[in-house]
């Protein structure tokens, strides 16, 4: 009995003794497991607030770095903003006193007074005839401050530079704070430059008018833009500059320019200022200095894919149309710029498979017709029926690519100009009419139809005002079969699913 009361009395000791030490070896664990809980917990809680305080930096952010918050909400507000238009441009025309009687002719056929705001900047009063009410075909004429001050050193050139080069400041210096609010763009030409202004809108659509703008296009002299400047717009060409760099320029152009006088023109003036104020040219090929002579035809024959807005020098070179006036070319070319401006000058290139002849439109001005194959690489380039600037035929003088006028008899085109155009209700599209230019054609020899006979092209086109809109493509022609055998139909439009225009 007593050994078995002390076998269970021990059993109980060592019961509780058991439990005791579970007891104890429980507790430690449990504490673990809470302090690595919490362990866990601070260090996720520090770990966020750091990926928070990073990005917001305590750092002051450098005042001259835009802000991505600001960028984007001018991008919003651009998106948002009223399309510009006519009434957000103002024009500043250079224009001399001794030349104003007859440079006015140019600017009468662009200038649309009710339309348009601008002035014309002289360097002296001028008589004008009040009582035939030339006056309102013109903007606004202004006379330039003395520029009498600023030094000139350069020997070949003149020192009315200066007064041109400050056009653009002095014209918005004398705008008043309301007519300022609605000016997005100043743009510059010179007296004999002819704007398409419904162009001209196209392309400064394109850009955002609250930021630094310089925007226009180089000479056609190769030589010009090395003696000058590859990144200088060409004031007779025209160019715009947005209200913001117009406004930084006006605040520090005087000063610029005392810092050139050893430089020959107001344009060069011009962009050694854009370069203080480190903002680059923005080139648009559709302004168009022609720095060239002779006959611009192989040049509005193949005019490059884009918007043509301007054009200058049409004293220089010959008309554009044969056998009239160099104004009353111009309006004439107006006819087709008032149907469908988007698409004026446009080249389009097509096959007549049936007659083995390739046929060049350039859409409102002329129609070439080639004996013979060529391929749109060689159509696209301007055949060099000019001169360079210096009156010489250097083909390397050109800053793009030209090709000859072909010495082959049998290749010489058939040209046919623009006669008469309108717009046909009925059809709902353009149709333009060209005529062939009479000139004596040299015999040949080929064994295949004859463009001679051909005398009137009839070219049918829809207006397409959305043309800039899209991505850049030439337009496609197509010939119309007909039974007449002196006159060719031809549609020209945007190009269909698959089309290509290939020799055929």
């Amino acid at each position: 009995m007593k050994g078995k009361q002390k076998d269970s009395s021990e059993k109980h000791k060592w019961d509780r003794s058991s439990s005791g030490v579970s007891m104890i070896r429980v507790r430690p664990a449990r504490k673990l497991i809470i302090w690595l809980l919490l362990l866990l917990s601070v260090t996720y809680i520090i770990y966020t607030l750091k990926i928070v305080s990073t990005s917001h930096p305590s750092c002051p952010q450098d005042p001259t770095i835009p802000k991505h918050t600001t960028t984007q909400k001018n991008a919003v507000a651009f998106a948002f903003a009223a399309e510009t238009d006519l009434n957000h441009v103002l024009f500043g025309i250079a224009a001399s006193s001794k030349l104003w009687k007859q440079r006015k002719e140019y600017i009468k056929i662009w200038y649309k007074p009710k339309k348009m705001r601008g002035y014309v900047w002289l360097d002296k009063e001028i008589k004008t005839k009040s009582e035939t009410g030339d006056q309102e075909n013109f903007p606004p004429m202004r006379i330039s401050g003395d520029t009498s001050s600023f030094p000139y050193t350069n020997k070949q050139g003149h020192r009315s530079a200066i007064r041109i080069s400050r056009i653009v400041s002095e014209t918005l210096n004398s705008l008043d704070s309301e007519s300022k609010k609605s000016v997005r763009w100043f743009v510059m030409g010179d007296d004999d430059t002819v704007f398409v202004t419904d162009n001209l809108i196209r392309v400064l659509r394109k850009y955002d008018h609250e930021q630094m703008y310089y925007i226009g296009s180089l000479s056609e002299s190769h030589l010009q833009n090395i003696y000058f400047s590859y990144g200088m717009a060409y004031g007779g060409g025209g160019f715009a500059i947005s209200y913001p760099l117009a406004l930084a320029l006006s605040k520090m152009q005087d000063r610029c320019i005392r810092r050139y006088p050893a430089l020959y023109g107001s344009d060069d003036r011009m962009q050694a200022c854009m370069a203080e104020l480190g903002v680059p040219l923005t080139k648009e090929l559709g302004f168009h200095q022609y720095d060239v002579n002779g006959n611009l035809f192989g040049l509005l024959a193949a005019h490059p894919v884009t918007p043509f807005v301007t054009m200058h020098h049409l004293d220089v070179v010959e008309p554009i149309f044969p056998n009239m006036t160099r104004v009353r070319a111009i309006k004439k070319l107006t006819t087709t710029m008032k149907l469908d401006s988007a698409g004026l000058l446009q080249q389009s290139i097509c096959y007549d498979k049936h007659k083995s002849w390739t046929i060049s439109v350039s859409w409102g001005y002329a129609v070439q017709v080639f004996r013979g194959s060529f391929s749109p690489r060689e159509m696209e380039m301007p055949t060099r029926t000019f001169l360079n600037w210096y009156k010489r035929a250097d083909y390397t003088a050109y800053a793009f690519n030209t090709r000859p006028v072909s010495r082959n008899p049998c290749q010489t085109p058939f040209v046919f100009h623009m006669s008469n155009a309108k717009f046909d209700v009925r059809l709902n599209t353009t149709v333009s009419v060209y005529t062939r230019h009479r000139v004596p054609h040299p015999a040949c020899r080929w064994e295949m139809a004859n463009p001679e006979e051909i005398s009137t092209i009839v070219v049918y086109k829809k207006p397409d005002p959305h043309l800039w809109e899209r991505s850049p493509r030439r337009n496609c022609c197509r010939v119309l079969q007909t039974k007449r055998n002196d006159t060719l139909w031809i549609n020209v439009g945007v190009c269909r699913a698959g089309e290509v225009t290939i020799v055929k």
